[in-house]
């Protein structure tokens, strides 16, 4: 079982960091710098993708209602882009991140400011690069500071700090995704998990690579645990202590308290830990923080706060259902090629059979500007193509070849939407992360097996089902979600495993414009990029 470790310590704690001191609105202005910089793990020294030379990047900060304005430099020979994980883009689409999905990438020499406001949002979210599998090493915490105090009672918080899964690679990872890509295979393994870019002392160089962190016995702290880690569902759990969750993806929750939690990438946590533990005990157990990638399921302890400040505002009544299946699959070689993954064909992924295509164009310019000449569609099928066994079928004998293309869904503004994700048994069940891109959704239903629109509606939660940005679909089960579509524009949801997404795990949801101005995307920026 790969691990990596972060050491609790007893004694005095030292927390750096600047905090926003206003509780007023306010505008946030910071500069991103994306360049190469020469970082050594694991005996191996490389030029690694940063911002402002920092690994993992540096932490975004900001109070609940300011606006936020982030001009992103491109210093290297490669196009970029980052995204802001979990903030809603109320109407400023432009400023979401995904390559070819809301912008053009931004070029050697260039610079895109985004320019967003974090509105009835709170909580620990993060930014990372959206752009093929740069991300590996450019994100960091995205930190919004409530402006009340916080709903849930504990003991006073000493302090707070970040804990950032990661992965790291000695080789170049581009060059791993470009050989995935290439031939159709699997992608090499991460070398090692880091916590906030260090792997710990189990890896090969790496003692003096452990984050200590020092805390003081009998106090409680709050750990911000975010998961931005590209292919791996990752556990997290402390000797000897237990955690109590109180917010999940920046939404306050009912709090509860577990020994492990399973955080999978795109999802951030909220957890309070008091430092309990006997000085023998630390000594013992080394007081290390154990992460593994193992999934530990905990969704169905989760509840939204539900409370009169804090409401659960999920839809009761639905306009629309959509059942989707989300697959792994196996496409036949293209003649004349080498091809490296099962059976000598090419890995893929898809939704309802459809592996999504990314246009040469941004699809939203597209999508605003009403451009003939984009590859796009608005017929993305809303059940599967074929009834089946999905969690059930033979998982290597059926024919799993996909259709390619870029068909999107569409609902008019307001829409209360139902998804219901699906996995499948092609190749073999998967725990999939699907992350949806400028809305929340409330998980109303989980289950094993295949859905049954006939039986399984009347035990969703419907009361305080919790809220979130990013949903793992049980392996070999489904998740129901409903979402409040209420934000024009075009958005991205995919797996957040990046392997499928490479291979198509992908759909885009477009949100049409409502009647009246404050439903209406507002205009592309002036230094929006061009393809």
């Amino acid at each position: 079982m790969a691990v990596c470790y972060l050491s609790l310590m007893l004694g005095v704690i030292v927390f750096a960091g600047v905090l926003p001191s206003s509780s007023s609105s306010d505008t946030r202005q910071f500069h991103f710098n994306v360049q190469w910089n020469e970082v050594r793990r694991l005996c191996h020294t490389k030029p690694l993708l940063t911002v402002n030379g920092k690994y993992p990047g540096p932490t975004i900060a900001v109070n609940e209602g300011d606006n936020v304005e982030i001009k992103v430099t491109n210093s290297v020979d490669i196009n970029t882009t980052v995204h802001w994980h979990g903030i809603k883009q109320l109407r400023t689409g432009w400023a979401d991140g995904p390559a070819y999905v809301t912008q053009c990438p931004i070029r050697r020499g260039q610079s895109y400011t985004y320019m967003f406001s974090v509105t009835q949002q709170r909580g620990t979210l993060f930014w990372h690069a959206h752009h093929s599998w740069q991300r590996a090493s450019v994100y960091g915490a995205f930190i919004i500071y409530p402006r009340f105090s916080y709903p849930f009672k504990s003991p006073s918080i000493h302090a707070e700090f970040p804990v950032i899964f990661g992965e790291w690679w000695n080789s170049d990872v581009h060059a791993v995704e470009k050989e995935m890509l290439d031939y159709g295979g699997g992608p090499n393994v991460s070398d090692a998990y880091t916590i906030n870019g260090l792997p710990g002392p189990l890896y090969p160089c790496s003692q003096q690579d452990t984050l200590i962190q020092t805390v003081d016995q009998g106090k409680t702290y709050m750990l911000r645990i975010i998961n931005a880690a590209l292919n791996s569902e990752l556990f997290f759990a402390v000797a000897h202590h237990t955690l109590t969750v109180v917010e999940i993806d920046a939404i306050y929750t009912k709090p509860f308290t577990i020994q492990a939690i399973m955080v999978a990438p795109g999802q951030t946590i909220n957890v309070l830990l008091t430092a309990s533990a006997t000085r023998d005990q630390i000594l013992q157990s080394s007081g290390m923080f154990v992460m593994a990638a193992r999934p530990y399921l905990t969704s169905n302890m989760l509840r939204s706060l539900g409370s009169v400040d804090y409401p659960c505002n999920v839809p009761k009544i639905i306009d629309k259902r959509v059942i989707t299946t989300i697959s792994l699959n196996l496409q036949d070689c293209p003649p004349n090629q080498s091809c490296k993954g099962l059976y000598g064909k090419r890995f893929l992924a898809s939704m309802n059979n459809q592996s999504f295509v990314r246009p040469s164009m941004s699809i939203l310019e597209c999508h605003y500007r009403k451009l003939a000449a984009c590859s796009r569609s608005y017929n993305f099928p809303e059940k599967p193509p074929h009834a089946f066994n999905y969690t059930s079928v033979d998982p290597l004998t059926e024919n799993m070849n996909a259709e390619f293309g870029t068909k999107l869904l569409a609902v008019p503004y307001g829409t209360r939407l139902e998804i219901v994700l699906q996995d499948t048994a092609f190749l073999n069940v998967e725990n999939h992360p699907i992350h949806f891109h400028g809305h929340n959704f409330f998980i109303v239903g989980t289950g094993v097996g295949n859905f049954d629109a006939s039986k399984d509606p009347k035990n969703y939660n419907l009361v305080d089902p919790p809220e979130r940005n990013t949903v793992a679909v049980p392996s070999g089960g489904w998740a129901a979600i409903r979402i409040n579509a209420d934000n024009p524009g075009v958005w991205f949801v995919h797996c957040h495993l990046e392997a499928h997404t490479s291979w198509g795990l992908a759909a885009a949801l477009v949100v049409k414009d409502g009647p009246l101005p404050s439903q209406r995307m507002i205009p592309p920026p002036l230094d929006l990029p061009a393809c």
